[in-house]
């Protein structure tokens, strides 16, 4: 851990020293942005966001130039509409979200992974024992494109027929739902309402969509608008930089990266919380060279996925989706 931090110092020292030798002809990324920047999270805090937190709570993000105000949306189609308004400098974005608001012209840019796989499972009642069995069943399903992708995806790979099951839209209530017996499953995150859902009744089914066809991918990335990575790519840089050491932190002392969320968000549960880290946290690194990685194989396997199962007309174009070049190099912190 002594290590790690004098590694980091060394970083934001070498950074600064940069800046301060930065002149004409330098590359301008490599300048301290030395602004505030609003960064929107995808969903009520959780457990996946405790790098931010720890980021900002340690101050890794003014000590490279960015101060950053985290804020919370108030529905579930918030970031992509206020990251390409400009009403805030980055975001967090579903990658389904990210290949959908591509496809209709907005030209957004992830920058950054947050996990390596995906989240997405159909989370079950007992009584269902492998996902062919939901035929003839009702499932619920938030109303997002993705879901129903997903619901297509595990109940065909399990050697069903998604035509046979009875989807229905619930919002965001599989917990509630799959409890009381509404549906017989519903679509959700594992790292969330999964964990909500073993909490309470610890038979509960969880079939993941990367166990029955689907490809790893990064459920969960960093975006910025193209003009953010073009004309502020200092602030990117940085903000890119803050978060890695949040995260990095966060694997090699998960209780300061619970005790980071929980100090910053009213109402959160300490034991819940560290249930979902304890849950999530591989998957911040899983099959990567080192946190945050936008790796151009996963994503191009992602990309045909992503058309097979209709959650886009086309393939989405990873060359222009996805820009990892101010990810941390492993080693490198």
């Amino acid at each position: 851990m002594l290590a790690a931090m004098s590694r980091w110092r060394l970083l934001v020292a070498l950074l600064l020293a940069v800046v301060a030798l930065a002149g004409c002809g330098a590359d301008e990324s490599v300048r301290a942005p030395n602004v505030d920047a609003t960064l929107l999270l995808d969903f009520q805090p959780n457990a996946v966001h405790t790098g931010i937190y720890t980021a900002v709570a340690r101050g890794y993000d003014t000590a490279l130039g960015v101060s950053l105000r985290v804020r919370v949306p108030t529905d579930s189609t918030d970031a992509v509409k206020l990251l390409a308004s400009g009403t805030v400098d980055l975001a967090v974005l579903d990658i389904h979200d990210l290949a959908i608001a591509r496809e209709r012209g907005r030209d957004l840019v992830a920058v950054m992974a947050l996990v390596q796989t995906p989240l997405a499972a159909i989370l079950a009642s007992p009584a269902i024992r492998t996902p062919r069995e939901l035929e003839g069943q009702r499932v619920g399903v938030t109303g997002l494109p993705s879901d129903d992708a997903v619901l297509r995806s595990i109940v065909r790979g399990a050697g069903g027929d998604p035509r046979k099951v009875d989807s229905t839209t619930i919002g965001f209530t599989a917990v509630r739902s799959v409890l009381t017996g509404r549906v017989a499953a519903a679509t959700g995150f594992w790292n969330v309402e999964g964990v909500a859902l073993r909490a309470r009744r610890p038979q509960i089914r969880e079939f993941r969509v990367e166990d029955f066809g689907a490809p790893a991918y990064p459920e969960l990335v960093l975006a910025v608008t193209r003009e953010t990575l073009q004309d502020r790519a200092s602030l990117v840089r940085a903000t890119v930089a803050a978060l890695a050491r949040g995260y990095e932190e966060v694997l090699s002392d998960p209780e300061n990266g619970v005790s980071a969320l929980l100090d910053a968000v009213d109402g959160l549960d300490r034991d819940e919380v560290a249930r979902q880290l304890d849950a999530v946290s591989p998957s911040f690194t899983a099959g990567a060279r080192g946190f945050g990685e936008l790796d151009r194989g996963r994503l191009e396997d992602w990309a045909r996925w992503e058309k097979r199962f209709g959650i886009t007309r086309d393939e989405p174009d990873v060359e222009l989706g996805f820009d990892g070049r101010y990810v941390p190099e492993p080693g490198r912190d």
